[in-house]
Protein backbone atom coordinates (compact mmCIF):
# COMPACT_ATOMS: atom_id res chain seq x y z
CA UNK A 1 0.00 0.00 0.00
CA UNK A 2 0.93 3.64 -0.44
CA UNK A 3 0.19 5.44 2.81
CA UNK A 4 0.22 9.16 3.60
CA UNK A 5 0.86 9.91 7.27
CA UNK A 6 -0.23 13.33 8.48
CA UNK A 7 2.28 13.56 11.32
CA UNK A 8 4.48 10.51 11.44
CA UNK A 9 7.64 11.48 13.29
CA UNK A 10 6.90 11.23 17.01
CA UNK A 11 5.27 8.60 19.22
CA UNK A 12 1.97 7.57 17.59
CA UNK A 13 2.95 8.70 14.11
CA UNK A 14 6.33 7.04 14.54
CA UNK A 15 4.63 3.79 15.60
CA UNK A 16 2.43 3.84 12.48
CA UNK A 17 5.41 4.60 10.24
CA UNK A 18 7.52 1.84 11.81
CA UNK A 19 4.79 -0.78 11.52
CA UNK A 20 3.88 0.23 7.97
CA UNK A 21 7.51 0.06 6.83
CA UNK A 22 7.91 -3.35 8.49
CA UNK A 23 4.97 -4.58 6.42
CA UNK A 24 6.56 -3.37 3.20
CA UNK A 25 4.27 -0.38 2.60
CA UNK A 26 5.42 2.87 0.96
CA UNK A 27 5.10 5.66 3.52
CA UNK A 28 5.00 9.40 2.94
CA UNK A 29 5.04 11.60 6.03
CA UNK A 30 3.79 15.17 6.01
CA UNK A 31 4.88 17.30 8.97
CA UNK A 32 6.83 20.42 9.94
CA UNK A 33 9.94 18.49 10.95
CA UNK A 34 10.13 20.18 14.35
CA UNK A 35 9.22 17.45 16.84
CA UNK A 36 11.46 14.55 15.91
CA UNK A 37 13.38 13.07 13.00
CA UNK A 38 11.46 10.97 10.49
CA UNK A 39 12.26 7.27 10.36
CA UNK A 40 14.69 6.07 7.71
CA UNK A 41 12.75 4.62 4.80
CA UNK A 42 9.90 7.12 4.68
CA UNK A 43 9.48 9.87 2.12
CA UNK A 44 9.49 12.93 4.38
CA UNK A 45 7.64 15.97 3.06
CA UNK A 46 7.84 19.19 5.05
CA UNK A 47 4.78 21.37 5.41
CA UNK A 48 2.28 22.91 7.78
CA UNK A 49 -1.22 21.48 7.65
CA UNK A 50 -2.60 24.87 8.65
CA UNK A 51 -1.33 26.19 5.32
CA UNK A 52 -3.83 25.72 2.50
CA UNK A 53 -0.99 25.57 0.00
CA UNK A 54 1.44 23.17 1.69
CA UNK A 55 -0.72 20.05 1.64
CA UNK A 56 -2.14 20.89 -1.78
CA UNK A 57 1.40 21.12 -3.17
CA UNK A 58 2.23 17.73 -1.63
CA UNK A 59 -0.90 16.06 -3.01
CA UNK A 60 -0.72 17.49 -6.52
CA UNK A 61 -0.62 14.69 -9.08
CA UNK A 62 -0.35 11.95 -6.44
CA UNK A 63 -2.51 9.07 -5.18
CA UNK A 64 -2.40 7.02 -1.99
CA UNK A 65 -4.25 3.92 -0.90
CA UNK A 66 -4.80 5.36 2.56
CA UNK A 67 -4.31 8.40 4.76
CA UNK A 68 -3.52 8.08 8.47
CA UNK A 69 -4.19 11.34 10.29
CA UNK A 70 -2.49 11.36 13.68
CA UNK A 71 -2.21 15.13 14.07
CA UNK A 72 -5.64 16.76 13.55
CA UNK A 73 -6.41 19.05 16.48
CA UNK A 74 -8.80 21.52 14.85
CA UNK A 75 -11.90 20.73 12.76
CA UNK A 76 -10.71 23.18 10.12
CA UNK A 77 -7.50 21.16 9.71
CA UNK A 78 -9.42 17.91 9.36
CA UNK A 79 -11.92 19.41 6.93
CA UNK A 80 -9.19 20.78 4.67
CA UNK A 81 -7.29 17.48 4.62
CA UNK A 82 -10.37 15.34 3.96
CA UNK A 83 -11.68 17.66 1.27
CA UNK A 84 -8.33 17.81 -0.51
CA UNK A 85 -7.57 14.09 -0.28
CA UNK A 86 -10.99 12.53 -0.92
CA UNK A 87 -10.18 12.01 -4.63
CA UNK A 88 -6.52 11.15 -3.98
CA UNK A 89 -6.81 8.36 -1.38
CA UNK A 90 -8.96 5.30 -0.89
CA UNK A 91 -9.34 5.34 2.89
CA UNK A 92 -8.99 7.87 5.70
CA UNK A 93 -8.02 6.72 9.19
CA UNK A 94 -8.58 9.51 11.71
CA UNK A 95 -6.98 9.10 15.13
CA UNK A 96 -9.42 10.66 17.57
CA UNK A 97 -9.79 10.15 21.32
CA UNK A 98 -12.22 9.01 23.98
CA UNK A 99 -12.22 12.72 24.87
CA UNK A 100 -14.59 13.18 21.92
CA UNK A 101 -17.40 11.49 23.86
CA UNK A 102 -19.56 13.86 25.87
CA UNK A 103 -20.14 11.33 28.67
CA UNK A 104 -16.48 10.41 29.18
CA UNK A 105 -14.98 10.06 31.80
CA UNK A 106 -18.11 10.17 33.98
CA UNK A 107 -19.79 7.20 32.26
CA UNK A 108 -18.82 4.05 30.42
CA UNK A 109 -18.74 4.82 26.69
CA UNK A 110 -19.06 2.72 23.57
CA UNK A 111 -19.17 3.57 19.87
CA UNK A 112 -22.81 4.68 20.09
CA UNK A 113 -22.20 7.15 22.92
CA UNK A 114 -22.97 10.82 22.13
CA UNK A 115 -20.16 13.12 21.04
CA UNK A 116 -19.46 16.63 22.25
CA UNK A 117 -21.28 19.34 20.34
CA UNK A 118 -18.69 20.75 17.96
CA UNK A 119 -19.58 21.38 14.30
CA UNK A 120 -17.45 20.36 11.36
CA UNK A 121 -17.15 23.98 10.23
CA UNK A 122 -15.77 25.30 13.52
CA UNK A 123 -13.44 28.22 12.68
CA UNK A 124 -9.69 27.61 12.98
CA UNK A 125 -7.56 28.70 15.91
CA UNK A 126 -9.78 27.45 18.72
CA UNK A 127 -8.34 27.04 22.21
CA UNK A 128 -7.71 23.41 23.14
CA UNK A 129 -10.77 21.46 24.30
CA UNK A 130 -11.95 17.86 24.20
CA UNK A 131 -14.87 18.91 22.00
CA UNK A 132 -12.54 19.75 19.11
CA UNK A 133 -11.87 16.05 18.54
CA UNK A 134 -15.58 15.53 17.92
CA UNK A 135 -15.51 18.37 15.41
CA UNK A 136 -12.55 16.77 13.62
CA UNK A 137 -14.49 13.52 13.33
CA UNK A 138 -17.52 15.28 11.84
CA UNK A 139 -15.32 17.16 9.37
CA UNK A 140 -13.63 14.03 8.02
CA UNK A 141 -16.89 12.08 7.79
CA UNK A 142 -18.59 14.98 6.01
CA UNK A 143 -15.90 15.53 3.39
CA UNK A 144 -14.43 12.03 2.95
CA UNK A 145 -17.50 9.90 3.56
CA UNK A 146 -18.39 7.34 6.22
CA UNK A 147 -17.93 4.38 3.88
CA UNK A 148 -14.20 5.06 3.47
CA UNK A 149 -13.36 6.39 6.95
CA UNK A 150 -12.25 4.68 10.13
CA UNK A 151 -12.29 6.66 13.38
CA UNK A 152 -10.12 5.29 16.17
CA UNK A 153 -11.07 6.77 19.54
CA UNK A 154 -7.83 6.29 21.40
CA UNK A 155 -7.51 5.56 25.07
CA UNK A 156 -4.32 6.42 26.93
CA UNK A 157 -1.25 5.52 24.89
CA UNK A 158 2.01 4.36 26.45
CA UNK A 159 5.23 2.82 25.22
CA UNK A 160 8.67 3.66 23.84
CA UNK A 161 9.11 7.27 22.63
CA UNK A 162 6.25 8.48 24.82
CA UNK A 163 6.12 12.26 25.02
CA UNK A 164 3.47 12.68 27.70
CA UNK A 165 5.90 11.68 30.43
CA UNK A 166 3.50 9.53 32.47
CA UNK A 167 4.90 6.00 32.21
CA UNK A 168 8.49 7.36 31.88
CA UNK A 169 8.08 9.32 35.11
CA UNK A 170 6.96 6.26 37.04
CA UNK A 171 9.79 4.15 35.62
CA UNK A 172 12.40 6.75 36.51
CA UNK A 173 10.86 7.21 39.94
CA UNK A 174 11.12 3.46 40.61
CA UNK A 175 14.72 3.48 39.47
CA UNK A 176 15.56 6.08 42.14
CA UNK A 177 14.32 3.59 44.73
CA UNK A 178 13.34 4.17 48.34
CA UNK A 179 9.78 4.55 49.57
CA UNK A 180 7.47 5.38 46.67
CA UNK A 181 4.09 7.01 47.20
CA UNK A 182 1.51 4.68 45.63
CA UNK A 183 -1.80 6.54 45.35
CA UNK A 184 -5.24 5.19 46.17
CA UNK A 185 -6.07 1.50 45.93
CA UNK A 186 -3.91 -1.20 44.30
CA UNK A 187 -6.99 -2.93 42.87
CA UNK A 188 -8.20 0.10 40.91
CA UNK A 189 -8.55 -0.84 37.21
CA UNK A 190 -6.64 0.83 34.39
CA UNK A 191 -6.90 0.88 30.59
CA UNK A 192 -3.57 1.58 28.87
CA UNK A 193 -2.65 0.60 25.32
CA UNK A 194 0.83 0.20 23.93
CA UNK A 195 1.25 2.60 21.02
CA UNK A 196 2.62 -0.25 18.90
CA UNK A 197 -0.53 -2.33 19.42
CA UNK A 198 -2.61 0.68 18.47
CA UNK A 199 -0.68 1.07 15.21
CA UNK A 200 -0.95 -2.65 14.40
CA UNK A 201 -4.73 -2.51 14.81
CA UNK A 202 -5.08 0.69 12.78
CA UNK A 203 -3.08 -0.76 9.90
CA UNK A 204 -5.02 -4.02 10.04
CA UNK A 205 -8.20 -2.00 9.51
CA UNK A 206 -6.62 -0.22 6.54
CA UNK A 207 -5.49 -3.48 4.98
CA UNK A 208 -9.00 -4.89 5.28
CA UNK A 209 -10.62 -1.64 4.13
CA UNK A 210 -12.74 -1.59 7.28
CA UNK A 211 -14.67 1.60 7.96
CA UNK A 212 -16.44 2.69 11.13
CA UNK A 213 -15.70 3.80 14.66
CA UNK A 214 -13.59 1.82 17.13
CA UNK A 215 -12.79 2.59 20.75
CA UNK A 216 -9.14 1.58 20.74
CA UNK A 217 -7.59 0.92 24.10
CA UNK A 218 -6.81 -2.11 26.23
CA UNK A 219 -9.88 -4.12 27.27
CA UNK A 220 -11.13 -3.37 30.78
CA UNK A 221 -9.97 -5.68 33.56
CA UNK A 222 -6.51 -6.44 32.15
CA UNK A 223 -4.48 -4.25 34.52
CA UNK A 224 -4.77 -2.73 37.99
CA UNK A 225 -2.89 0.21 39.44
CA UNK A 226 -1.05 -2.15 41.75
CA UNK A 227 0.05 -4.30 38.82
CA UNK A 228 1.03 -1.18 36.90
CA UNK A 229 3.31 0.13 39.66
CA UNK A 230 4.74 -3.31 40.39
CA UNK A 231 5.48 -3.71 36.68
CA UNK A 232 7.25 -0.34 36.63
CA UNK A 233 9.34 -1.35 39.65
CA UNK A 234 10.24 -4.67 38.05
CA UNK A 235 11.19 -3.10 34.72
CA UNK A 236 13.32 -0.34 36.21
CA UNK A 237 14.96 -2.95 38.47
CA UNK A 238 17.65 -2.63 41.07
CA UNK A 239 16.39 0.52 42.74
CA UNK A 240 14.93 -1.14 45.78
CA UNK A 241 11.63 0.70 45.44
CA UNK A 242 9.12 0.13 48.26
CA UNK A 243 5.50 0.92 47.41
CA UNK A 244 3.65 2.71 50.20
CA UNK A 245 -0.07 2.94 49.50
CA UNK A 246 -1.70 6.18 50.61
CA UNK A 247 -5.51 6.50 50.53
CA UNK A 248 -7.20 8.98 48.21
CA UNK A 249 -8.58 10.93 51.16
CA UNK A 250 -5.14 11.83 52.49
CA UNK A 251 -3.95 12.91 49.07
CA UNK A 252 -6.95 15.10 48.33
CA UNK A 253 -7.27 16.68 51.80
CA UNK A 254 -7.16 20.46 51.75
CA UNK A 255 -3.79 21.91 52.64
CA UNK A 256 -0.39 22.80 51.19
CA UNK A 257 0.37 19.15 50.34
CA UNK A 258 -2.87 18.45 48.49
CA UNK A 259 -1.98 16.35 45.44
CA UNK A 260 -3.17 17.25 41.97
CA UNK A 261 -4.72 14.12 40.42
CA UNK A 262 -3.34 12.87 37.11
CA UNK A 263 -0.39 15.24 36.90
CA UNK A 264 1.50 15.08 40.22
CA UNK A 265 0.96 11.33 40.46
CA UNK A 266 0.54 10.37 36.80
CA UNK A 267 -2.48 8.26 35.84
CA UNK A 268 -3.99 8.49 39.34
CA UNK A 269 -7.59 9.70 39.53
CA UNK A 270 -9.45 9.36 42.85
CA UNK A 271 -12.82 7.65 42.85
CA UNK A 272 -15.77 9.92 42.24
CA UNK A 273 -18.80 10.30 39.98
CA UNK A 274 -16.96 12.67 37.65
CA UNK A 275 -14.49 9.89 36.69
CA UNK A 276 -16.56 6.72 37.18
CA UNK A 277 -15.99 5.56 33.58
CA UNK A 278 -12.41 6.68 33.05
CA UNK A 279 -10.95 3.15 32.91
CA UNK A 280 -14.04 1.29 31.69
CA UNK A 281 -14.48 2.17 28.02
CA UNK A 282 -16.16 -0.64 26.05
CA UNK A 283 -13.63 -2.16 23.62
CA UNK A 284 -15.79 -5.04 22.44
CA UNK A 285 -16.10 -3.82 18.86
CA UNK A 286 -12.35 -3.34 18.45
CA UNK A 287 -11.63 -6.73 19.99
CA UNK A 288 -14.06 -8.36 17.56
CA UNK A 289 -12.21 -6.61 14.72
CA UNK A 290 -8.87 -8.04 15.86
CA UNK A 291 -7.44 -5.70 18.51
CA UNK A 292 -4.78 -7.47 20.57
CA UNK A 293 -2.79 -5.98 23.44
CA UNK A 294 0.55 -7.18 24.76
CA UNK A 295 1.15 -7.64 28.52
CA UNK A 296 2.01 -4.46 30.39
CA UNK A 297 5.27 -6.00 31.59
CA UNK A 298 6.54 -6.03 27.99
CA UNK A 299 5.59 -2.38 27.46
CA UNK A 300 7.27 -1.35 30.72
CA UNK A 301 10.43 -3.26 29.87
CA UNK A 302 10.70 -1.83 26.35
CA UNK A 303 9.96 1.71 27.51
CA UNK A 304 12.63 1.47 30.22
CA UNK A 305 15.16 0.22 27.66
CA UNK A 306 14.32 3.18 25.41
CA UNK A 307 14.73 5.59 28.33
CA UNK A 308 18.14 4.11 29.13
CA UNK A 309 19.27 4.48 25.53
CA UNK A 310 17.86 7.99 25.24
CA UNK A 311 19.45 9.25 28.44
CA UNK A 312 18.20 12.27 30.42
CA UNK A 313 15.58 14.29 28.59
CA UNK A 314 16.18 18.00 28.07
CA UNK A 315 12.59 18.88 29.00
CA UNK A 316 12.60 17.69 32.61
CA UNK A 317 13.39 19.24 35.96
CA UNK A 318 16.44 17.95 37.88
CA UNK A 319 14.12 15.77 40.01
CA UNK A 320 12.66 14.05 36.96
CA UNK A 321 9.42 15.98 36.63
CA UNK A 322 8.50 16.71 33.03
CA UNK A 323 8.10 20.31 31.94
CA UNK A 324 5.34 21.34 29.58
CA UNK A 325 1.75 22.50 29.69
CA UNK A 326 1.35 20.31 32.78
CA UNK A 327 4.29 19.46 35.05
CA UNK A 328 4.13 15.68 35.50
CA UNK A 329 5.44 14.18 38.71
CA UNK A 330 5.38 15.04 42.38
CA UNK A 331 8.12 17.15 43.95
CA UNK A 332 10.33 14.84 46.08
CA UNK A 333 9.99 16.90 49.25
CA UNK A 334 6.22 16.84 48.98
CA UNK A 335 6.27 13.08 48.43
CA UNK A 336 8.38 12.61 51.58
CA UNK A 337 6.05 14.77 53.67
CA UNK A 338 3.04 12.75 52.57
CA UNK A 339 4.80 9.47 53.29
CA UNK A 340 5.91 10.66 56.74
CA UNK A 341 2.55 12.13 57.75
CA UNK A 342 0.81 10.12 60.47
CA UNK A 343 -2.26 8.18 59.40
CA UNK A 344 -5.52 9.86 60.48
CA UNK A 345 -7.31 8.39 63.47
CA UNK A 346 -10.50 6.42 62.99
Amino acid sequence: MKILLLGGSSFLGRAFASEALARGHEVTTFNRGRTAADLPGVEAVRGDRDSADDLARTAEGRQWDAVVDTSAQQPAQAAHSARLLRDRAGHYALISSVHAFADWPARVVDEASPLHECPADTPPGQEFSAALKAGCERAVLEHFGAGRTSVLNSGLLIGPHEQGGRLPWWLERMARGGRVLAPGEPGRPMQLIDVRDFAVFGLDLLTAGTAGRFITTAPPGRLTYGEFLAGCAEAAGGGGAELVWVPDGRLTAEGPDRVQPWSELPLWMPDGPEAAGIWRADTGRAEAAGLRCRPFAETARDTWEWLRQRGPANDTEPDGRKRGRVLHGIEPGKERRLLDAPAPLG
